[in-house]
């Protein structure tokens, strides 16, 4: 994906929302949650691609932001079945952000499973859009309150003046899951700069993928600013107990972000002979 014609696009339908109209490229469904936004933003995300909400793809929020800074979100689309084939694209976003798009996640050797924290700029519908094999798009999500400021704010380790001490730092785990899986958690010490707080530019992580021990690739996603400070992200690549999983990440200053997790390996339950119940 071109970062910046993507960009340039949204732009272009924020103003077509605002100031004039445009044909709608496809036929897109009506919005059970009446956003002023979901023509424009579907013109641009979706383009002629067909469109239709499903509730099978589980997208899961609190109702009500207490911190508009750090919104947790799980997008969810294994409840989908395999007769509808495999996810290619996974994307979180809120309507109303001056950044809509969070992440744009393609699991390629993953569950279709991602979970992170997002800002929000005020009250908003959230949604999560899910992409199969043959070009359709299931989308889902719900309205959350939120006081608002979240994109507009300065990140808290601007506010202290200690991030660049901390940039860079990662941190991860990785955990076998019984369904053959494993659940992968990785954060960045990162601020995540929107360009919307005063003499502070754009700043973010932009791009990570993930990798196993023979270079396969589970995953791969675009993150833009709307990810929280310090953004902490959670998928589900396809490896087993003792695999080393390669995360790889950079950010919109070319600076590279390199870690390996081993996944954990199960450990037998412990066993009790002889107990005397004393």
């Amino acid at each position: 994906m071109n970062r910046r014609k993507t960009l340039t696009a949204m732009a272009m339908s924020c103003l077509l929302a605002i100031g004039g109209t445009a044909p709608a490229r496809a036929p897109y469904p009506a919005d059970p949650l009446h956003s002023p936004m979901w023509t424009a933003h579907a013109q641009t995300i979706f383009g002629d691609d067909p469109v239709r909400f499903d509730p099978r793809v589980k997208v899961s929020y609190p109702e009500i932001a207490e911190n508009q800074r750090s919104f947790p979100v799980a997008l969810d689309a294994r409840g989908l079945g395999p007769d509808l084939g495999p996810v290619r694209r996974m994307l979180i976003l809120a309507d109303l952000n001056p950044i809509p798009i969070a992440i744009d996640y393609r699991p390629d050797g993953a569950e279709p499973y991602v979970a992170t924290r997002i800002k929000l700029d005020q009250r908003t519908p959230v949604r999560g859009a899910v992409q199969l094999a043959d070009g359709q798009w299931l989308v889902s999500g719900g309205w959350v309150d939120a006081a608002g400021g979240g994109c507009s704010a300065p990140p808290v380790s601007r506010v202290k003046g200690d991030w660049a001490q901390h940039l860079g730092e990662m941190r991860g785990e990785a955990w076998p899951m019984a369904d053959g899986a494993s659940r992968l958690r990785v954060t960045f010490r990162h601020p995540m700069d929107t360009g919307f707080v005063a003499n502070i530019p754009t700043y973010h992580i932009e791009q990570m993928r993930v990798t196993g021990p023979d270079g396969q690739l589970f995953g791969q996603m675009e993150i833009w600013a709307a990810v929280a400070e310090d953004p902490a992200i959670t998928l589900m690549p396809r490896a087993h107990p003792g695999d080393t999983l390669s995360i790889d990440a950079r950010d919109t200053n070319g600076r590279a972000y390199l870690a390996k997790v081993t996944v954990a390996r199960q450990s037998p339950l412990p066993t009790t002979t002889g107990a005397t119940g004393r």
